[in-house]
């Protein structure tokens, strides 16, 4: 939905990215927000919650060691004072997360959910929820940390959508449309609620098949278009897309020729041509 090309890249081609502070800093604060209800509730302070974010970047760093790039010329561990500046951002954005929410009030039936489901189209969805609350009647909320700021109203909607993706899933999962999609902006300290309804979760399955069909569509035929934006300033890929002269790496799959196309009142014979609706048979996978 971004740029096609970029998740070429990113998915078929597999090419690496550098690490980047702001998405670190995340992927830190947010398992800080989990490990916060390992202990009983009245132990969970925001002193306690902001001890936690050092030993996390080290538990980070220690999986994957080229993130120590982000602060060159400085010992990850033990730190430095870009490093130091760094970590005292994420502590801060733990501690803004108390005045949003209360979490001695709060015990999460999921964190950190893995979820998968198989639609009738054999589409197969996954995902990792943030926390899954169930309320004593039952109802379900599914929340989400955000790092970064809350977008303008017009721009909320690629947020909602990856939520109302969530409730799908937990939906045919569990037979029950969640009662609420809950966003929590902790770079702007804003909470956003949206309360779904079985027709807009239909219409996210609707368009995913469609993605999906845009998806299987050109991972055959190779064409992979940019579609440039704002967020293009931020992207690793710039030096080979060509919105700014690059040129993509070979595609690394098979490309099938498109098919013939039978105008009325012609057949195909013995020349070998496919018959229109059938494919020829290259060999190449789907992505």
């Amino acid at each position: 939905m971004q740029c096609p090309l970029l998740y070429r890249f990113r998915v078929i081609d597999k090419l690496p990215e550098e690490p980047n502070p702001a998405a670190t800093r995340g992927t830190v604060v947010h398992a800080v927000l989990e490990r916060v209800f390992d202990v009983p509730a009245e132990e969970r302070s925001v002193p306690r919650a902001r001890s936690l974010v050092v030993g996390e970047w080290q538990r980070l760093l220690a999986r994957r060691p080229e993130l120590a790039k982000l602060f060159p010329g400085e010992e990850a561990q033990a730190g430095g004072p870009r490093l130091a500046e760094w970590l005292a951002d994420a502590e801060a954005l733990v501690e803004r997360w108390f005045g949003l929410e209360d979490p001695s009030r709060l015990e999460p039936a999921e964190r950190e959910l893995f979820v998968e489901t198989t639609l009738d189209s054999g589409l197969r969805l996954r995902g990792v929820i943030d926390r899954v609350d169930i309320a004593p009647t039952g109802e379900v909320r599914i929340v989400d940390y955000k790092t970064g700021k809350a977008p303008r109203p017009e721009y909320a909607g690629d947020a909602l959508f990856q939520m109302k993706f969530y409730a799908l899933v937990l939906w045919r999962l569990r037979g029950r449309v969640p009662r609420r999609l809950q966003l929590v902006y902790l770079g702007s300290g804003d909470v956003l609620t949206y309360d779904p309804q079985e027709s807009e979760l239909l219409a996210v399955e609707r368009k995913l098949l469609a993605l999906w069909d845009a998806i299987s569509r050109a991972t055959e035929s190779g064409d992979w278009r940019p579609k440039r934006s704002r967020l293009c300033d931020w992207c690793d890929h710039r030096a080979r897309c060509p919105e700014f002269g690059g040129t993509p790496p070979p595609y690394p799959l098979t490309v099938q020729p498109p098919l013939p196309v039978e105008l009325p009142g012609q057949s195909t014979g013995p020349s070998g041509a496919q018959p229109a609706g059938e494919r020829p048979d290259t060999g190449a996978a789907p992505a």
